[in-house]
């Protein structure tokens, strides 16, 4: 799934496009209905609204409207907005089309079906729209995101460190790969309860997570299934991760082999030397 470089790249590209002109929706076609959440007049309120500024919240993305109101996108697992000449051929993954003037088409792809796109009315609570936004917890780029912070909401949990990074209450955006890199970064097993961390830890944790995603940012994110931008450009993190999809090679600090353990259900990547287990 997109997390926040890839998001956050994508929200750049948008506005890039957004403030060179204010493209006007003349009309679109909905492919799949169900990758609409919010009713069948989807199309009919926003044609004739122009686009305006893209914003991020987490992994979602929010355009705001000139009539008031916002559209909102999640990519999910395999989603994609791309900006497009409208006579490029639609691909068999395209799921709604939103056509601009100037023959632009702002296209949303979607292999597995999980994205989802919304239109927020004017004056409506935008997470009454769409749910996943109640309750998020700081983005980790803002100033509100502090050590401090970060210890008030693990300091007492019984749940290990990976999974509380993973909850977006917790911390908005982070995802699989961003959470398996801060861990490394800060030498702190993926296992490790939130209760059983230090301050020292924390702190560390807390400057890990700024550190990878504004790194993952630099590099236009992390590309190892579909992710692009709205040009169709792949990101490169990748390529520099640390311990992410590396299993069975060497780590870049120690040599030893990086290792793989499931929690919760979802693969987890560490170097058994750099983060050593302090759980009985």
């Amino acid at each position: 799934m997109p997390e926040l470089p890839e998001v956050e790249t994508v929200r750049l590209g948008l506005n890039q496009f957004t403030s060179a002109y204010t493209p006007q929706i003349t009309d679109g076609a909905v492919l799949l209905e169900t990758t609409i959440g919010s009713g069948e007049f989807f199309l009919d309120h926003l044609r004739g609204q122009y686009l305006q500024c893209w914003h991020r919240r987490g992994k979602y993305l929010l355009c705001s409207l000139s009539g008031g109101g916002y559209l909102g996108v999640h990519l999910r697992m395999t989603g994609r907005l791309l900006w497009l000449v409208r006579s490029q051929p639609v691909g068999i993954h395209t799921r709604v089309r939103l056509f601009l003037d100037r023959d632009w088409e702002l296209r949303f792809d979607d292999q597995r079906t999980f994205g989802k796109m919304w239109y927020v009315p004017q004056g409506v609570v935008v997470s009454a729209v769409i749910k996943g936004l109640a309750r998020m917890g700081a983005e980790p780029l803002a100033e509100e995101f502090t050590p401090e912070y970060l210890a008030q909401k693990v300091k007492n949990s019984g749940r290990s460190i990976k999974t509380l990074l993973l909850d977006q209450r917790v911390v908005a955006g982070i995802g699989n790969i961003y959470a398996d890199e801060a861990l490394f970064l800060a030498h702190i097993h993926p296992c490790t309860l939130g209760k059983n961390l230090t301050m020292a830890q924390i702190t560390s944790l807390h400057g890990s997570i700024v550190s990878v995603l504004t790194t993952g940012l630099e590099y236009g994110g992390t590309t190892f299934s579909n992710f692009q931008d709205v040009n169709g450009k792949q990101g490169n993190y990748l390529d520099r991760a640390w311990v992410f999809r590396r299993t069975g090679q060497s780590c870049r600090l120690c040599g030893t082999k990086i290792a793989r353990l499931k929690i919760g259900g979802r693969s987890s990547h560490y170097c058994p030397r750099c983060q050593p287990s302090t759980e009985g």
